[in-house]
């Protein structure tokens, strides 16, 4: 649980709140993470993504960079790759003999996991480049200008290990260059060579139901909106023009095709439903946005049509059955 509320306070992308659907931006993260059983195993692997998109992948079993598009390498050169995985061995070394020490120094327990996430942006006004470290899903520390600090909540310990890393000199000229100039010149490459994929748009599709029943005299009303691309999307129930508060957002999960979906629900009693709609704000529509009217009759004539049909098909079955058993005794006769 530590671990995954790490992930999403670092910033992974969530479901959109504002009626408006937002500006697209393009971040770059990584996250990497280290697993570590004993003082003297460990392994360490990582992903990166630019938006939403998975570009790279470190695999402790290869021990090089992935490329998960075929856009992935930008407008680096090999030269540039090649001289970049070497920083990240180096880097990988490095980590593992700090944590050695540091776990005799401030007493941390095997075996354990410490998670990275570091990133940047290029678009004018986004966040600077950040270095966050977190231990068993917890924030520990980050690198911020050209010196480490300590989370607000990290273990006062911790300070003494701040105190090393600050007198690393090396490893802190690495860490701004690879943040404030390697980072950088990456994205813009990776925005050039992936324009395609990265503004792509894909418009979703949308549809009603009804779900289990929340109590005597409800209905929950459940709003289905899918295939849609990009993630950030807005969907909430309305009365008119006024937004329902009830309405509950589920997580926004991945089809297989690369789009999105999103399951909206709102708990009403029975006789408020008629004058509800589910409206769907999407960047992919423009200004048309979907208006979806919720009319109570369309879930209890679909329970009686669904009984009356499949008694057709049995009834069919049956006639045909004997059709053909008549037919055969006709025959040997």
């Amino acid at each position: 649980m530590g671990c995954l509320l790490f992930l999403l306070l670092w910033g992974l992308p969530q479901i959109w709140g504002s009626a408006e659907v937002p500006q697209r931006h393009f971040p770059f993260r990584g996250l990497q993470i280290w697993s570590f059983v004993n003082s003297s195993w460990m392994r360490t692997d990582g992903l990166a993504w630019l938006g939403e998109l998975q570009t790279h992948r470190w695999s402790n079993d290869s021990d090089n960079i992935g490329f998960l598009r075929p856009w992935s390498r930008g407008t680096f050169s090999p030269e540039q790759w090649e001289s970049l995985q070497h920083e990240l061995r180096v880097y990988r070394s490095s980590v593992f003999r700090d944590v050695q020490e540091f776990a005799q120094m401030i007493h941390l327990v095997y075996p354990m996991e410490i998670q990275v996430a570091a990133g940047c942006e290029v678009q004018p006004g986004n966040d600077p480049p950040h270095f966050h470290v977190a231990y068993q899903g917890s924030p520990l520390l980050s690198f911020q200008g050209n010196s480490w600090v300590p989370a607000p909540e990290a273990p006062f310990g911790i300070n003494v290990v701040i105190q090393v890393l600050n007198q690393d000199r090396g490893t802190k000229e690495m860490l701004q260059e690879l943040l404030n100039n390697t980072c950088p010149q990456l994205v813009r490459g990776l925005l050039q060579a992936g324009k395609t994929d990265l503004e792509k748009q894909v418009k979703p599709q949308a549809w009603l139901s009804s779900g289990p029943s929340p109590g005597p005299g409800r209905l929950l009303l459940v709003c289905h909106v899918s295939g849609f691309y990009p993630k950030p999307v807005y969907v909430m129930w309305m009365r008119g023009e006024q937004e329902q508060p009830g309405t509950q957002q589920g997580d926004v999960l991945p089809n297989g095709d690369g789009t999105w979906y999103l399951r909206v629900t709102l708990d009403v009693a029975a006789g408020e439903a008629a004058d509800l709609s589910c409206l769907v704000k999407h960047s992919s529509l423009g200004s048309q946005d979907i208006i979806l009217n919720w009319e109570g009759s369309h879930t209890s004539l679909g329970l009686i049509i669904l009984p009356v049909v499949l008694f057709l098909f049995l009834l069919i079955g049956v006639l045909v059955f004997r059709f053909r058993r008549r037919c055969f005794y006709q025959y040997i006769r």
